[in-house]
């Protein structure tokens, strides 16, 4: 059995990571801060988000505390006594003043057994005072920050409307792993007209930047999205659900095997979804990578320790 896996996965999983870290059971709890987000206000967004169209809207419940506990309490019936992890992932959560930030992140780390935070937001939206208030969060609970990238290839970048360049990418990184700050790194495969080598490469990417876990997506097109005009007036090839398990076991053998998997595919509100529909069956896809890892008997970082030898 692989040493990072309990369910003979053949990557490190992320209940894996939790278990072996805290001996206990794990939960992240999304919340939504009300954040806006940088790249919408001056960039209009990138081009599938659903950030900038009709569909999106606040949270409803902007009360962090009782979104907490919408969630938490219908875990803590199952699994009694759990500890949680505050998810801020709704939009660019590091996008306000520090006094504003502090305020919504200690808020929940009061909460009874909270462990942690997870903060989404975006490489062009840390500034310096946010990086020490962030190292001094991170000397007192189990932080972690979720960096998207989305893809390695700057024609890519620009094509979807990113507004950061790698470059950015990479400094913002460096800073937070000078601060022994936990980084997760999404990424996005089957963006428009990229190959099986950029995708690949973009694994290879993330690898380099010594990162502590990473988040793989499939492209899904969204209703009312700048993606979905795209994708109506010249429908750009999609990848199929076995060339996505193929390049996620090969992206897989790329990454050192202490990276931890957070996530190995998307799951879209299915209202929202217009394609690939075949996202819709996560678990679906969740086996057919398990078994093609079987069938090639291949592990996460295989050709990162080949190349070591």
């Amino acid at each position: 059995m692989f040493s990072y896996s309990l369910d003979n996965k053949r990557y490190h999983t992320l209940n894996y990571y939790y278990r072996n870290l805290f001996h206990h059971k794990v939960f992240k709890v999304s919340l939504n801060a009300n954040f806006t987000c940088p790249n919408f206000q001056n960039n209009g967004g990138c081009i599938f988000c659903l950030h900038g169209s009709n569909n999106y809207d606040t949270c409803k419940n902007s009360d962090l505390v009782k979104q907490f506990y919408e969630v938490a309490s219908v875990l803590e019936k199952k699994w009694p006594g759990s500890y949680y992890i505050g998810y801020f992932q709704a939009n660019t959560n590091t996008y306000a003043p520090v006094a504003v930030l502090k305020e919504k992140y200690e808020t929940i780390l009061a909460l009874p057994n909270v462990i942690g935070l997870s903060i989404a937001t975006r490489s062009d939206a840390i500034t310096e005072e946010c990086l020490n208030y962030l190292e001094e969060l991170n000397k007192k609970t189990f932080l972690t920050v979720e960096l998207g990238l989305q893809s390695a290839k700057e024609e890519t970048l620009k094509l979807i409307k990113r507004g950061h360049t790698l470059k950015n990418f990479s400094d913002c990184v460096a800073k937070l792993k000078a601060r022994n700050i936990k980084v997760v790194v999404h990424i996005i495969n089957g963006l428009p007209y990229e190959t099986k080598e950029d995708m690949i490469n973009t694994a290879k990417y993330v690898n380099n930047l010594n990162v502590d876990g990473i988040k793989i997506h499939m492209l899904h097109i969204l209703k009312e999205t700048e993606l979905a005009k795209m994708y109506e007036e010249k429908q750009f090839p999609l990848l199929t659900k076995e060339e996505y398990v193929d390049i996620v076991c090969e992206q897989l053998e790329y990454l050192n095997e202490q990276i931890v998997i957070h996530r190995i595919t998307g799951d879209p509100q299915i209202e929202d979804l217009i394609e690939p529909k075949w996202l819709i069956k996560k678990f679906g896809v969740l086996n057919e990578i398990d078994k093609e890892m079987k069938k090639r008997n291949i592990y996460q970082g295989d050709k990162v320790n080949k190349n070591k030898q």
